[in-house]
């Protein structure tokens, strides 16, 4: 039976049934699923403003299709805008409001299933960690990507605006330089153009089944963009007629799966972050080490953005994640058997595609000739993190570096001190009190990381942090170091001038000081002061757990 029948039926439910009257049922429709049609659409970005076109190109199908869709309002925050201000200490957050509020909305409103709309970072995340809560029928619909800017002839994306600072300050480029990088870098609507956070997530979805076949990759200027979404709608109707629900996807071998195409695309490290997340609160036992295992096994087969050349929408033309996905499956290293919103299997799905990429292209590579052997997110451990942390070495000759620490409190310390042209060769950067407590969010770092790869330090410098990377960032990096500063984990004992390892090949972020030494310091810690106390900032520091396991605020502490 409908989960929406208890508010539409009998007379009991007459004042029900009125005030769906209002909102447009009349007699016929009150036994018809009701689906909830999550929009994230919004002017603050361009990444979400694209968006209502596709809610109502759903809205029109679902009716069709024989569904009442009741259409309803999500949050989004702007990641480039809010990059490098205090802002963005609430991108993370906006992850658990968007699943908070489609949980609220769908299991208020006993809806039957969901198709949630998204395009910035935190609305694919969202939206599948409420489809985990709830599993109800549900299926994402991606906005799309931006096109890509266009420079004498080269690709612009908004990570080359940050860059640029760096590049100016370094004296490399000029101000008029810069003013013509940023108004040419986004040139319309749609989630940034290289393999980002946005990009990366909405084909880690598709490779899960819960969005369809190409659709991760399509310009969000495109028809074919619309026509995707009126096309998820009719699908999502016949999922709930079916009974398929997302946690009949969402198995290991789905992650193991998802894991395995973010390696081959060279995708976001925050990917890592939100996986742990949306496993856990669908009970699959994934941690942060099978990323390392598959890792090992899967190379990179993707020239993309931001350490490559090429933008999602070349990616798309190349054939898209499926084409990536049948050049894994050939090779052993995808689950066949995983299940899509549709009821098929991948090797229904991927039945009809060409084993080899297509010639005259050197977006997709075969896996004889990959870029990188080995996947570019390493999970490095040590006495730095016990628990873990996320090195993105892609586009690193040697990802291997001990040198001495330059120590800053916030993210705006270090910027200023890149931008000052403070930092040398060999330097350990090292950012605390930004994890999910300490931050509180987990910011990105876009901006420091940009301005050192500007000033051509991107391999000659490491930066380490309990804060998060933007899928933009590229170079020695290492995130999400676990236990975090504000919780007294080892990165709150590190004093300037102190020799730190990072060493992707044997995979240790270490502290080189002896134990006596660390537990003197230790003893002495004391627990800061949080920065917030009040407000959705304190509530979620108060709430959230430790990013080895995805910074999820909905378990008990």
């Amino acid at each position: 039976m409908l989960r929406s029948t208890a508010i539409t039926q009998g007379i009991q439910r007459s004042p029900n049934r009125a005030m769906l009257r209002a909102v447009g049922f009349e007699d016929d429709d009150f036994n018809k699923p009701i689906v909830g049609i999550a929009n994230g659409y919004s002017t603050i970005t361009p990444c979400n403003m694209g968006l209502d076109v596709l809610a109502h190109r759903s809205e029109e199908a679902i009716k069709n299709a024989g569904g009442m869709p009741q259409l309803f309002g999500t949050i989004t925050v702007s990641d480039g805008i809010s990059m490098g201000t205090e802002g963005m200490k609430y991108s993370l957050v906006s992850r658990e409001v968007i699943a908070d509020a489609i949980e609220t909305a769908c299991n208020g409103q006993s809806m039957d299933g969901v198709l949630a709309i998204g395009g910035c970072d935190k609305n694919m995340p969202g939206a599948i960690l409420s489809m985990a809560r709830m599993n109800i029928p549900g299926i994402f619909v991606y906005g799309g990507t931006i096109r890509p800017g266009k420079l004498d002839g080269c690709d612009l994306t908004v990570v080359s605006a940050f860059e640029a600072v760096g590049q100016l300050t370094s004296g490399k480029i000029d101000i008029h330089r810069l003013n013509a990088v940023e108004r040419n870098a986004c040139p319309g609507a749609g989630s940034c153009g290289g393999m980002f956070t946005a990009n990366t997530m909405s084909a880690a979805i598709e490779t899960m089944g819960l969005s369809l076949p190409y659709s991760s990759t399509m310009a969000a200027e495109d028809e074919e963009k619309a026509d995707n979404a009126a096309h998820s709608a009719d699908v999502l109707m016949k999922a709930i007629n079916k009974n398929i629900r997302p946690l009949d996807l969402l198995t290991k071998n789905a992650f193991e799966n998802a894991i395995s195409v973010i390696m081959a695309v060279g995708g976001s490290t925050n990917a890592v972050l939100h996986l742990l997340a949306i496993a856990r609160t669908a009970g699959v036992d994934l941690s942060i080490d099978d990323f390392e295992r598959i890792r090992q096994k899967v190379p990179v087969i993707c020239d993309l953005k931001p350490s490559g050349n090429y933008v999602t929408v070349d990616l798309h033309k190349a054939g898209g994640i499926p084409q990536v996905m049948r050049i894994l499956l050939d090779a052993g290293l995808l689950h066949g058997d995983c299940k899509n919103i549709e009821g098929k299997t991948q090797y229904e799905i991927l039945e009809n595609i060409p084993s080899s990429p297509p010639k005259g292209q050197d977006v997709i590579r075969t896996i004889r000739n990959p870029l990188y052997r080995k996947g570019h997110l390493a999970i490095l451990k040590g006495n730095l993190a016990t628990e873990g942390s996320v090195a993105k070495i892609s586009g690193v000759k040697n990802p291997v570096l001990t040198g001495p620490a330059k120590v800053f409190e916030s993210e705006e310390e270090c910027l200023a001190a890149i931008l000052s042209n403070k930092i040398k060769p060999g330097d350990v950067l090292v950012v605390r009190y930004e994890g999910p407590v300490g931050g509180p969010g987990m910011r990105e770092m876009l901006a420091p990381t940009s301005a050192i790869v500007g000033q051509g330090l991107g391999d000659k410098v490491a930066l380490i942090t309990d804060g998060r990377f933007s899928g933009g960032t590229y170079g020695l990096v290492v995130g999400h170091v676990a236990p975090e500063a504000a919780v007294g984990g080892t990165i709150g004992l590190v004093k300037n001038g102190d020799l730190i390892t990072v060493d992707a090949h044997n995979l240790l972020i270490q502290l080189n000081i002896d134990e006596e030494e660390l537990q003197e310091r230790r003893s002495k810690w004391i627990k800061p002061k949080p920065r917030y106390t009040k407000g959705i900032l304190g509530k979620y520091a108060r709430l959230v757990g430790t990013s080895s396991q995805g910074a999820v605020t909905d378990e008990a502490k």
